[in-house]
């Protein structure tokens, strides 16, 4: 073998091998951050979505929000043109709570029955204020030649059996009618109002006394009971004599409700928190439950208002009610039933008023009761 051939040393080729697998793995060490840093993206700068950014921006800026809650956790600094918490006083505040008869006036005014009843009443107390103004004839003046009369241009209903105008008597009849009825309402509430207020307050003894004494005035018959009284001033009677008469037997059912109401409110937090700090009773009374009390009460003395109409016209009606001379829709009735065969027409304008003047108050009671009743506002 050749002494001149020259076999490359095994530690050498190591150490040559080793140093370029290190130099490679250097590049690539330095060539990965490269890489990874060319494909790497800002990350967005986080902020609140604005209004008028709408709801896709919203969604887009979830991300931003919670990589920035994220990374900064103490605080997050808004931008100065987003919009603050002083847009917010501009915003009107429909959630303070109104009160009740607010509510009531609400469910009231998108009624028509409401309206329809407050027309009929507004005219019912028209021709009792200021008759004079539609009717012009007399009522009281009668002509015996013009009995059961036709109509005509300036007596557009006709006459009655004695030559008066009807149109005139069915005009003016509202105020002796209606002038009762109120007189009555008022009465009976003061009345029957009181009692119930006492009785309900007071409890005890004083409850039981007066319960009695209004339970033996609702078994006797309204009507019937104001026709024995009424007898005793046949020929006497004016219009207070039947106010009072009515209103005698008229208030048990004001007093019954006015209880109940009275019994249910003063039970509440705020009459407690009154007794607590030494107000005196009667004070509470007056201050706190009767108020809160008058819804219930008032409904009621609404639909009174035309029992009482009819009565009075029964009343008269039959003889025993008002005078002769006073000008009233049951007196018109009894004098047309002589000829309700031949000329039912004399009836109709009289029995009409008096059934249109009822239906108002009695259709107000009922709208107005459904209007405070929490479970119909529901």
């Amino acid at each position: 073998m050749p002494d001149n051939l020259d076999i490359p040393d095994s530690s050498e080729n190591s150490d040559s091998s080793d140093n370029a697998e290190s130099t490679e793995s250097t590049e690539g060490q330095d060539q990965k951050p490269l890489e990874a840093q060319t494909h790497e993206q800002p990350e967005p700068e986080a902020r609140w979505p604005r209004p008028s950014d709408g709801p896709r921006a919203s969604s887009a800026t979830g991300a931003a929000s919670a990589t920035a809650v994220r990374i900064g956790q103490e605080h997050f600094v808004a931008d100065t043109d987003e919009q603050g918490l002083g847009a917010v006083d501009a915003v009107a505040d429909d959630s303070a709570p109104s009160s009740m008869w607010g509510e009531a006036w609400k469910q009231l005014r998108r009624r028509p029955i409401f309206w329809v009843s407050a027309l009929l009443i507004a005219v019912a107390v028209l021709l009792a204020v200021a008759p004079g103004l539609i009717a012009r004839a007399t009522p009281t003046y009668c002509q015996l030649n013009k009995s059961y009369g036709t109509p005509t241009v300036q007596h557009p209903f006709g006459f009655d059996r004695q030559g008066c105008d009807i149109f005139a008597r069915t005009i003016y009849g509202a105020r002796a009618s209606v002038t009762v009825g109120v007189l009555t309402t008022l009465l009976v509430t003061l009345l029957g109002g009181l009692i119930g207020a006492l009785a309900g307050f007071f409890g005890g003894f004083f409850d039981a006394l007066l319960s009695r004494i209004t339970d033996v005035f609702f078994a006797v018959p309204f009507v019937l009971a104001a026709i024995v009284v009424m007898q005793m001033f046949k020929g006497r009677s004016s219009i207070l004599t039947v106010v009072a008469v009515l209103a005698l037997f008229g208030w048990p059912q004001i007093a019954r409700i006015t209880r109940g109401a009275v019994m249910s409110v003063k039970n509440e937090d705020f009459v407690t928190a009154s007794v607590s700090l030494g107000s005196g009773r009667l004070a509470i009374l007056l201050r706190h439950v009767l108020p809160n009390a008058a819804a219930p009460i008032i409904v009621t003395a609404t639909v009174e208002l035309g029992i009482f109409i009819v009565a009075e016209a029964t009343l008269s009606f039959l003889g025993i009610g008002l005078p002769a001379s006073v000008v009233s829709w049951g007196a018109d009735i009894s004098t047309a039933n002589v000829a309700l065969r031949d000329h039912i027409s004399v009836l109709l304008y009289p029995a009409g008023a008096l059934a249109l003047t009822v239906l108002g108050f009695v259709m107000m009671g009922d709208v107005v009761r459904d209007a405070l009743d929490p479970k119909a506002r529901k």
